[in-house]
Formats: C-alpha cells, structure tokens, sequence
C-alpha cells in the first residue's frame, strides 16, 4: 500500500479512544480498530470504526499433511468489519514462549529450566529413573496462565515495554524411564514470566523466568486452569482434592509428599484443594497465598464477576456441584460465604429449552484463616462419621461422591470444618445439586450477564438410571453425551438463598440452560474420531472476549484425535475453529486481554503431545508419534505461548482522503 494511503503507528494511537490490536509476529503489525473516531492531523474527516469482527473456521488437519497433526496449526483467519462496511483479514498462527525442558533467561545473567520441579526448600526434584541419565523432572503439562502489566515494571534489559504472564504446570505425565507414573507426585511449580514487548509490532518476547516460592502455600496441589482476577492477580486451583477418609492409602499423595517435604507422611491432606492466588511484583518475582475459605473442592477454574466479590467455581469431579463465593470485601477473597446450587426442574440438552432455575444454599461464611487454623489441627475423623455402606441409623445421610453412595454424619459443632474442609460431602448433605461429571472452565460475558460453564463429558452420575444418579438433584439427561458441552448461566441482582435471605450480590446465577453440545459418533470415522471434528469435544478452558463478542474454547477431548480450539460469537451464533494442538495434546492456558497497551492477546498452551489413546488414535500413531517425538523432546516437552499474526502489512486505520 502506497505511503500516501497508509498511517504511521504514533498517528493512528493519537487518534485512538480504546485501541484493540492483535499483536503480529516480526516486522508485521496487525490492528483491530474498536469503537473509536479519529482522523487526520486537521480532523476534517473521520475514520472508519470497528464494528465486529468474526473468525474464518480453518480444516482440521489429516493424514494427507501428518505434519500438521503433529504441531500446534493455525490456519484461521480474523476478519474486522469496520464502520463503512470495508473489511480487514488478519492470518493467525502461533508463536511459543519456550517448550518445557528449555534452558530460558533467569534475569540474572544465567538460565533456569522451564517448567522444572523443586522441593519445599526450593532445591530441583531429580528424575534418577535412567542410570546415568540423572536430570531435573520438568513437567509435560503447563496450564492456566494469565497476561498482564504493571504500572512500574522494574525488570532490566526491557527494550519495550514489560508485560507479564504467570503460568502454571499442573503436573508431568511420565519420568523419563517412560514406565513410571508421575501424575500427581510432584509439587506443581508456577512461574511468573516477564515479557519485552514489542511496541511497533506486538510481539512478545521472554526475559527472565522466576519460579514462585510455594512455601507459603505449603506447595501445590495439581493446579489446572486459572483466570485473571479483576484486580490483576492471578487466581490459580488445585483439582482432584485428596479424599482425607482414604488417605492412608493414597500412595500418590505419599509419593507427592516425599517429593515436597522428604517425607511421606508429612503433606496434611487439608492444605490442598483450594484456591491460590498469586500476585506479581514490579521485578517479575511473584507471591503466593492460599485462600482456604473457598471450599474444598476439585477447582479447575474460578471467575470473579466485576463487582470484585463474587465468584462461580468449576468443579472438576463426578458428582460435582456448582459454588458460588461471595466475599465480604472487593479485591479480597480471604473472607466471604461459599453457596452450593440447589437446581429445580428444566435442565435439558436443548439451546432453546427454558432452563432450569436455581436456588443457592448457604454452607457457610469464614475466613481464609481460621480455616487454615481448622486444617493444621483437625483430622477426618474429628470433622464427620462416613460409612461405605449403610449403618441403618436414621441420624446418618446418604449421599453421593465421585460415583459411588456413602453415609454421612457431622460431628457436634464441626458444621464450619465440614463446609470448608469436607465440602463435597456437607454440600451434598445439605441437599445441593452434586450431579455434574467433569465441570471445567469458568467465565463470563459482562455485557449480557450471562456466566458460562465447560462440562467436559456429561456421564455417570448426570445420566438417568446410572448408580451415581440421584432424580432429586433435578441433573439429568437420558444417556451420556461424552462430546460434553457449555452451559449458560443468566445473572440476576436481588436473589435470596434457600433460608429466604438476602444474598450480597448483583451477579448470581439464576437460571442456567444449554449453550453448546458436542456429537458423539456411533462409529469412528475414518482418522479415528469418536466425536463430530466439526462440534466442540470436551471442552475444557472457556474465555470470553468482550471486544471480539467470542467466547473461545479449549478442548480436553478422548474424542477428537487432535484437539481444537473454538472461537464462537455470541452474536451471529457461529462457531469456528481457530487452532488444532499437537495429536495426544490438550488445549490449555487459554486466556484473553482485550488491550494490553493497545493490543489484543489469545494465549494458549497445550499438554502432554503424543498420550496415545486406544481406540481413538490407532489409526495415527504408527505415523504421527515419530513426528510428535522430534519436535517435543521425545514427548516430554509442551509448548507455553499465544496466538499471533503472519501478515506482512496492514493500516491500522483508513487515513481520511
């Protein structure tokens, strides 16, 4: 485009009320223009506006190209419509940070290894599987990851401007003998990365990693997904809490306990399962609490709603409910009132059904601390009776958890430890609706006041007739739909709780209905696929983008041979593929920031490439796994990163003639 029809970057920003840009990788720079006016030096004209924008759905990859389905593809398009109907494509692709098991800048003259594993004291967990081949663990499986800045970075050797991504690592699939099972049997690390950021083209780059001291915390739990608080922290999780009832048998929590302390037995299974929070400083170090008032459940993802005190959780486990915290105080969530909902009759699988209304039940109001004081000192035993099979005593409940019935009673004055340390089990005594498989990622749409919640399969204990089923907790569908799917939840003010009292909040969920669902194939297609390739399949992360109108999906899916990321407009109702992960792999890390010193950023990790599943991926392996093998350190390696541009040119805005 010729110099007279092109508009210099430091112009087009002295124009721009609220600018939206996605950011473009090398010497290319990429735009979209929101809501804003502008014009030339003279203002005699105004600029054409944003008006919407929408993604072109890319292919999903096949055989024909294995090297597509080895690698993280991006063949889709960004199109921008701009107010005088004139539109705009942007070519997307993907730009990686590192891939776990590099060597990357410490900051201070040296390197340290991304996504590496440490003790209690901070010293590096050594894998000793492969004689001779001694090396620090280093996990497969990044996660949950947040984009944000700071108003005084500190950080030397920034030649643009410093921004900033904390990024969890939920766990490593494999020590390196590729016979011994690590899930769960390290403390998750969590780094804090400061990024220089390109100010002409957006393109981000790594200067210094540094690995969050989770001594505080007492260590992490398998932290998984994660969201930006309003207030910029990062809001982490710890899914799967370990069943304190059965503990003494869990040689994973044993194993995990060793690894942390030195010591099998001395991990307290209360201080896991809750909610960490890590806030980052102006020299890219970061500091870490654990928020014990939130329930202990299996959190995946939690999502803060604008008033900066009400938060909906995820809760990743058969006979999962849906909670809801409330704190006392905005930008604080060290104390509050946890809520399970309890739903009435209407859930179905049709977008266009009703719904189903919800009533919230109080479990209780506490502090982060005196539950923590609860957890030092208090055993199972000392908090509830729990019979696996039925005492025939009417003062015992019985309820249902992770698939199967038990009995349940609360000791005399326990009820605040059995809502905050035992909460699948007091929330199911209390009568919530515990019927959910596998509720993942959180998020909402702020304009609409709609909230949004991933089910990865909808199995067990939501299918009517199954031993995990209970009719009254009003979740129910005829037979599984393992695609899963993504509910939408309406947000309303004025709402009371189960006692008929007032609930502090303007955003609690009121009614929640079916937004997507996957397709389940009575057989496999020809590449193996046991889910429509062309429907979400287990979804997992969700974010939501107020700007583009889109809420984006990622998969964690044993249904889609390779796993795809989803972008669908609320508006026009369209879903579109914008991304396909390494074969094996799952989406993850995927957040959303609408303008980062003018830009726009979609991150996206993705975990463990090349976990081969039977049947699904019989037909692929023979072919892909040598190619997954080369380009991820023999699969022990995944990819941190964003979405990004390939265009060569593109005018921020029209210069007015």
């Amino acid at each position: 485009m010729s110099q007279s029809h092109s508009l210099d970057r430091r112009q087009a920003l002295k124009y721009l009320g609220t600018p939206l840009m996605l950011p473009l990788s090398g010497a290319a720079v990429g735009s979209l223009l929101t809501g804003c006016g502008g014009g030339s030096d003279d203002n005699s004209t105004p600029t054409a506006t944003f008006a919407s924008a929408s993604f072109v759905s890319m292919a999903a990859p096949s055989l024909t190209t294995p090297a597509d389905m080895a690698k993280t593809l991006v063949n889709s398009t960004l199109m921008v419509k701009f107010s005088d109907d004139s539109t705009q494509g942007f070519s997307l692709s993907y730009a990686p940070f590192f891939t776990t098991g590099d060597l990357v800048p410490d900051g201070k003259g040296g390197t340290i290894l991304a996504g590496g594993y440490v003790d209690f004291a901070g010293k590096p967990i050594i894998d000793t599987t492969v004689a001779g081949k001694e090396r620090q663990f280093f996990s497969d499986s990044p996660d949950g990851t947040s984009l944000l800045k700071l108003d005084n970075p500190t950080v030397s050797g920034i030649k643009g401007k410093a921004v900033f991504a904390v990024v969890q690592f939920e766990y490593t699939t494999w020590a390196q003998d590729g016979k011994t099972d690590m899930y769960g049997k390290l403390p998750s690390p969590i780094a804090v990365l400061t990024l220089d950021q390109d100010p002409t083209t957006g393109k981000l780059t790594l200067v210094k990693y540094h690995n969050v001291d989770t001594s505080p915390a007492m260590g992490l739990w398998i932290t998984c997904g994660a969201s930006l608080s309003p207030w910029g922290t990062h809001l982490s999780s710890e899914e799967y809490e370990p069943d304190a009832f059965t503990i003494a048998s869990n040689t994973m929590f044993k194993a995990y306990s060793k690894n942390l302390f030195g010591d099998e037995t001395k991990a307290n299974v209360y201080h896991y399962g809750h909610l960490p929070e890590v806030t980052v400083n102006p020299d890219g170090t970061g500091t870490i609490k654990k928020h014990y008032c939130l329930g202990r459940i299996s959190h995946e993802l939690i999502q803060v709603m604008p008033d900066n005190r009400t938060a909906i959780m995820g809760d990743d486990a058969t006979n999962g409910g849906f909670f809801m915290f409330v704190a006392d105080k905005e930008k604080d969530l060290s104390a509050g009132t946890l809520y399970v909902a309890k739903f009435g009759a209407g859930f179905s699988l049709d977008p266009a059904a009703a719904g189903a209304p919800i009533t919230w039940i109080k479990l209780g109001s506490a502090t982060s601390a005196e539950i923590k004081a609860l957890a030092d000192t208090l055993k199972p035993t000392d908090i509830m009776d729990v019979s696996t099979t039925d005492p025939a005593d009417a003062t015992f409940t019985k309820i249902w958890l992770s698939g199967k019935t038990q009995w349940v009673r609360v000791k005399a004055g326990m009820d605040k430890a059995a809502a905050f340390l035992e909460t699948h089990r007091y929330a199911a005594l209390k009568g919530g609706s515990m019927a959910f498989t596998k509720m993942e990622g959180t998020t909402v749409n702020i304009k609409d006041k709609v909230a949004y919640s991933a089910l990865q399969n909808m199995q067990s204990s939501m299918v009517k007739g199954n031993a995990a089923y209970n009719a009254d907790y009003n979740i129910g569908i005829d037979k599984a739909l393992n695609a899963g799917g993504v509910l939408a939840h309406t947000l309303s003010a004025g709402q009371k709780d189960s006692a008929g009292t007032a609930i502090n909040s303007d955003w609690v969920p009121s009614v929640t209905k079916t937004l997507l669902i996957g397709e389940d194939l009575a057989t496999a297609d020809a590449l193996g696929n046991l889910a429509n390739p062309d429907k979400i399949g287990a979804p997992d992360n969700l974010k939501f983008s107020e700007k583009l109108r889109t809420l984006f999906i990622g998969e964690d899916s044993s249904y889609h041979v390779n796993n795809f990321l989803w972008a669908y407009n609320v508006d026009t109702k369209v879903l579109s593929r914008v991304a396909s992960m390494p074969s094996g792999a799952e989406a993850t890390g995927l957040g959303v920031v609408d303008d980062l010193n003018g830009w726009t950023y979609i991150t996206a990790n993705f975990q463990h490439p090349g976990d081969w599943v039977s049947p699904l991926h019989n037909t692929v392996k023979s072919t892909l796994d040598p190619l997954v093998r080369a380009n991820y350190k023999d699969r022990f390696g995944a990819q941190v990163g964003y979405l990004t541009g390939a265009i060569t040119s593109v005018n921020l805005t029209k210069k007015p003639v």
